[in-house]
């Protein structure tokens, strides 16, 4: 009993440990962006445009320019995302084609961002002529996101227990009714978390917009989805590695609004989650 119970506790403090590897430095890393950072956070420096390329002024553009990027693919991705799930989980058989979507899905949540933003220059900026813009890196974005998407959204969907199914189909409800009425609201908390993962993503990433859609000085707010724009994460690459004698709050003052966007984002959607479960 003594062994078991040692057994236990040393199991314990092994992840407790694991934990803290984790978490330790993520919050010492928040902790000196916010540190640094908070200083410069003014009206002027989140709501005025940019001046004297970049050193002085506000960073307003960018981010509008993040905040198009991410609703915009979201809007693209999660419907399909959605869909290609529903089709995967209830409607495909098991069978090799199916198995090897699947394997294909899971490989494509690893590929690297530089590659789909090279794939989103060929498809939609150079081969459907989108030119550098929003559209182009909107849909570069949302379909680097697809695989996380579907991936949830399958797995929520394969939690809703079987018997559901069958007492819907027993009382006359056809395939679609069952999935429309009786699984999807089950998996909705699910389809969620995949939502919110994916704007994470979106928010923070560098190499697909640097071939879709960033811009490196645009002192004005995009009027359309055809125009060029300037996102969070380029200008934060671009203030720290290419323009010298940037002031250092500047610097760690956009990582902090970044990072802010990204955890108001997250909050909206798990609070509509949240509510969405405890409704049900």
């Amino acid at each position: 009993m003594r062994n078991e119970t040692l057994k236990e506790r040393l199991g314990f403090g092994v992840l407790l440990l694991a934990a803290l590897v984790v978490v330790v430095p993520v919050l010492a890393i928040v902790a000196l962006i916010v540190l640094k950072g908070w200083g410069a956070l003014s009206w002027k420096f989140l709501f005025t445009m940019p001046l004297d390329g970049m050193r002085a002024g506000g960073i307003f553009p960018a981010i509008i320019g993040t905040f198009y990027l991410v609703i915009v693919s979201i809007a693209f991705s999660l419907p399909v995302g959605v869909m290609a799930a529903i089709y995967l989980s209830e409607y495909a058989r098991d069978n090799a084609l199916t198995r090897t979507i699947n394997l294909a899905i899971i490989n494509l949540a690893g590929v690297s961002s530089v590659v789909y933003g090279l794939f989103g220059l060929s498809l939609f900026v150079v081969f459907l002529k989108f030119g550098v813009s929003i559209i182009a890196g909107a849909l570069t974005l949302g379909i680097m996101t697809l695989p996380v998407i579907i991936t949830t959204t399958r797995e929520a969907l394969r939690a809703v227990p079987h018997s559901y199914r069958e007492v819907s189909r027993s009382l006359g409800a056809s395939r679609w009714q069952t999935v429309r009425h009786t699984v999807l609201p089950r998996a909705l908390p699910g389809i969620l978390t995949g939502a919110i993962l994916s704007v994470g993503r979106v928010a923070g990433e560098t190499a697909p917009i640097l071939f879709t859609v960033a811009a490196f000085y645009l002192p004005k707010l995009p009027t359309s989805l055809s125009d060029q724009a300037m996102a969070l994460p380029y200008h934060l690459y671009v203030i720290t590695t290419q323009i010298p004698g940037i002031p250092e709050g500047f610097r760690y003052g956009t990582a902090l609004v970044l990072i802010s966007l990204v955890l108001v984002m997250n909050i909206a959607a798990s609070v509509l989650r949240s509510r969405y479960r405890k409704r049900r």
